[in-house]
């Protein structure tokens, strides 16, 4: 048994959809507007059936009035359906040449073209026959009252009339109940070939989203290796000048001031050993950020220099045929660090070897930036297991790159980056 929850709603359901709800009424009202959008095509077809010998008519009306009929397609999707479709951008005006072989050009024009000769005259014969049968349903379920207004001759009515009657109100409660269906029916096909003809073509419209996001994507990339560069640049040329001259004041203070009681000597050391260690640190800082070295002279010197600071020996390899990037080439810079990195701190290897070259890109075309960093350690990298690694992941992926690590335990590991060098 239904309880009174589920018939209220039932009853709700019901009466959402009645030939007197509103979204009965605003169905009809967006089907029969598309009739007088297609009144060119019909006067066009009238026009063909009057002057046989004028078959070009229509064409050439729906050929002139395509912007118009756009236009006005757009408007009542827009104000009485809430349906917005995109228009088509072109980049030249539409009354010069250039913009005419653009519009004559593009695929749009002649989806357009199929909407206002196809699908325009299908959908203004349907909210015809919507109109026909509100009318005629209206008419039917009330034909008893015609009967009782309307005057009569004073001759009787013929046996069974009330049979046909009741069958004839029959038929118009029926198709008031179907109308509001209809007109339903008719407003999705319409909104689904007009969003499919009268708009942009999708797919073009997601490939030139995915060009602007990675046009974006490589401004924002190169802003802020830009502004890693200007910050290298201030604690380069500021704060570790600073300390400098501070260690070297010191330095001075140790050597000449002899004649200090012990406590005051013993507090200038110890600050002169804190100074040179804040520019050693201050110095790893500045080569994590963007070492200058990079800019100057390429990711060969730059890597020579990481390979050199290493504490295990490291086999360095870099044959590049041209110079990539800048964004690539920090990217490929912090690669080579962090994997260094991590190889002196937990792989526990005696040896490392890195090699940096450009391979061939059979898949989207150009060139690739291939760094492969190998050692003989313990194995076992986990990318899950801490920050390093998913930090390599990141940086890689910002550049649309890819990252293989092969680490079975008791090693070796080796770890693969492949760089766009069009970037």
């Amino acid at each position: 048994m239904a309880t009174p929850g589920a018939l209220r709603r039932t009853y709700t359901r019901i009466a959402s959809h009645a030939p007197w709800s509103a979204w009965a009424w605003r169905n009809t009202a967006f089907a029969t507007a598309a009739i007088p959008p297609a009144l060119p095509l019909l006067l066009g077809a009238a026009a063909l059936v009057a002057l046989p010998g004028h078959s070009a008519l229509p064409l050439l009306l729906v050929l002139a009035l395509r912007p118009l009929l756009t236009l006005l397609q757009r408007s009542r999707f827009r104000t009485l359906l809430g349906l917005d479709v995109p228009p088509v951008v072109h980049e030249h005006r539409w009354a010069t040449v250039r913009g005419l072989a653009e519009r004559l050009r593009s695929e749009s024009t002649w989806r357009q073209y199929g909407y206002h000769l196809l699908v325009s005259p299908l959908t203004a014969a349907g909210a015809a026959a919507l109109v026909l049968t509100w009318a005629g349903g209206a008419a039917g379920a009330c034909v008893y009252a015609w009967y009782w207004l309307l005057p009569s001759d004073g001759e009787l009515p013929s046996p069974g009339w009330t049979a046909q009657y009741d069958a004839i109100t029959g038929l118009g409660v029926l198709a008031l109940l179907a109308a509001p269906w209809l007109a339903a029916a008719l407003t999705r096909i319409d909104a689904t070939a007009a969003a499919a003809l009268l708009g942009p073509n999708r797919a073009r419209e997601l490939e030139r989203r995915v060009e602007d996001l990675a046009e974006s994507r490589a401004g924002v990339l190169d802003a802020a290796d830009l502004e890693r560069r200007r910050i290298e640049r201030d604690l380069h040329d500021g704060a570790q000048q600073r300390l400098v001259s501070l260690a070297m004041n010191l330095g001075i203070a140790r050597a000449t001031l002899t004649d200090l009681p012990p406590e005051a000597r013993a507090v200038i050391d110890e600050a002169h050993r804190e100074a040179k260690e804040a520019i050693e640190e201050l110095g790893d800082l500045v080569r994590g950020l963007h070492p200058a070295v990079l800019e100057d002279r390429g990711l060969d010197a730059a890597l020579s220099g990481i390979a050199a600071r290493a504490p295990l020996p490291v086999e360095l390899t870099v044959d590049l045929p041209r110079r990539p990037g800048s964004t690539v080439e920090a990217v490929a810079y912090f690669v080579v660090s962090e994997a260094l990195a991590n190889v002196a701190k937990h792989a526990r290897a005696r040896r490392c070897s890195v090699h940096v070259g450009g391979v061939a890109d059979g898949r989207r075309g150009g060139d690739l930036l291939r760094v492969v960093v190998t050692d003989d350690g313990v194995g076992g990298a986990d990318p899950a297991g801490g920050t390093g690694l998913t930090g390599l992941r990141k940086r890689v992926g910002s550049v649309d790159g890819t990252i293989l690590i092969n680490s079975p335990f008791g090693g070796p590991t080796t770890v693969t980056v492949e760089l766009p060098c069009g970037l």
